[in-house]
């Protein structure tokens, strides 16, 4: 039985969905229902942006320093909230307290500061005379309006992600966050209230018509999605049909290389944590592992090792590493996805459901994987990560390109110039080297190929809720 209910943050306001009508959020530690959220429809949608399209023409106007006090007001709160925001999300996502402790909250209010910081320093190029009795520079303005789509594996983070820089640039916004994690969006639009005129930043519930509905409206002039490549296509499709702007952050399935000189310890235990880390329910996760031929047993045996210290459990269990998958589809999907396993492959250590209640699932290894496997080709999003034997540096470099995906890779060696001839090639929008996941506000994410396009955090992504205007004025006699 629901014992919460959460509703709408629209022009200010907290309020319920125009028809009355809810839907279930489910605790995915026990399976069962906890809250109730509103199951917006047109008519919320269309309230919230034309709340945040009146809300544009005083915030777009106002000045970076403007901003950026409000933000900062925003992190301080925040901040001193953190640990309702830890309890809020642990319930919502089943995840451990300790991990959102150290690992979300943190983050998030550094990244709030960041933008609030990079908003007084964007700026166009210099002034000139490009052409005689002319000078030329260059505004860079603000979108307007912008929709925005959540996901549920990391539902407060990646909120920070989308309204930080589009804050910080001028726009105002209508989030939709996924339907079975909308608590810390609601709370955290709630808590900016207080800092932001109303309709600058609105929150919508709902299901997958409801986040059309954000995306097909007519005003945004962005839309930006972090989810599945399935929805990406859907946004880009209907963007394209009205000439609106993308920003799109999907799916991963990155390669991790290790060499044969790598340090197997290390490796094994940096990429069984950055693999099973949030129950491998992040589009960087350390899932799909190419090992050199001299150590891919040796490597195997370690990473096996780790899986099995790897445990999940409720979120106050302080010796758990991951909490359970988020929903019951994502615990058939990756299910489904080792008991297909081909029969060349092997299971390695895990590969079962664990209990009964909620969705966990142990930590998994698999092996003896082909190139073209589905296991090896999509995108599995759990606790389980793949080994591949690889022959030399060429076929290593090729089978890690070879998927649809391009978010994130990383290469494990000694080797400083390997390493680098393997970053110039790796096709994918980051690349990390003798470690794998560690993320900062001041560099960018975001990828290439089916992982979408456009970035999130660092200056890059600041830019990307910005447009360019030019500005010509005769200056002749």
């Amino acid at each position: 039985m629901a014992d919460k209910s959460f509703r709408n943050v629209i022009n200010g306001e907290l309020v319920d969905a125009a028809s009355g009508e809810t839907y279930d959020v489910v605790d995915p530690t026990t399976g069962e229902v906890y809250a109730t959220a509103p199951m917006s429809g047109a008519e919320d949608v269309d309230r919230a942006y034309r709340a945040a399209a009146a809300a544009f023409e005083t915030w777009g106007d106002t000045t970076p320093s403007e901003r950026q006090r409000a933000m900062l007001k925003i992190a301080d709160a925040l901040e001193k909230r953190s640990r309702e925001f830890v309890d809020v999300e642990s319930r919502d996502t089943g995840k451990p307290i300790g991990f959102t402790v150290d690992e979300e909250l943190p983050p998030a209010i550094d990244q709030i500061r960041f933008f609030a910081g990079a908003a007084r320093v964007l700026e166009g190029r210099a002034a000139g005379e490009y052409l005689k009795d002319h000078t030329s520079f260059v505004r860079r303005e603000p979108i307007g309006v912008v929709g925005q789509v959540t996901p549920w594996n990391y539902p407060l983070m990646m909120m920070v992600w989308k309204i930080a820089p589009a804050l910080a640039a001028g726009n105002t916004i209508v989030l939709k966050p996924s339907d079975t994690t909308p608590a810390s969006s609601t709370l955290l639009a709630e808590l900016a209230q207080e800092f932001l005129p109303p309709g600058v930043l609105n929150v919508v519930t709902g299901d997958r018509d409801t986040g059309r509905a954000v995306v097909e409206h007519p005003i945004p002039q962005l839309v930006a999605i972090t989810g599945s490549v399935r929805a990406g296509m859907e946004v880009a499709g209907s963007a394209a049909a009205q000439l609106k702007r993308a920003h799109l952050e999907l799916g991963g399935k990155a390669p991790v290389i290790v060499f044969d000189d790598a340090d197997i310890a290390a490796a094994a235990e940096g990429i069984a944590g950055a693999g099973y880390f949030n129950a491998g329910q992040d589009c960087t996760a350390a899932t799909r592992v190419l090992a050199g031929p001299g150590v891919h047993d040796e490597f195997v045996a370690a990473l096996t090792e780790q899986a099995k210290s790897s445990r999940t459990g409720m979120p106050d269990d302080e010796d758990i590493l991951y909490g359970p998958l988020n929903n019951a589809n994502q615990l058939e999907r990756v299910s489904g996805m080792v008991d297909r396993l081909p029969d060349h492959a092997k299971v390695e250590t895990g590969g079962r459901r664990q209990g009964e209640a909620g969705y966990f699932y142990e930590a998994t290894v698999l092996s003896g994987l082909q190139q073209d496997d589905e296991q090896i080709q999509d995108e599995i999003f759990g606790p389980v990560i793949t080994v591949q034997k690889f022959g030399d540096e060429a076929e290593a470099l090729r089978w890690a390109n070879g998927v649809k995906y391009g978010l994130a890779s990383s290469v494990w060696t000694k080797d400083h110039g390997r390493a680098m001839r393997m970053a110039k090639h790796l096709d994918f929008g980051a690349v990390w080297i003798n470690t794998h996941i560690p993320i900062v506000a001041e560099m960018p994410h975001g990828g290439f190929k089916h992982s979408g396009y456009g970035k999130d955090l660092s200056m890059y992504g600041l830019e990307d809720y910005t447009r360019v205007k030019h500005v010509m004025s005769y200056i002749g006699q």
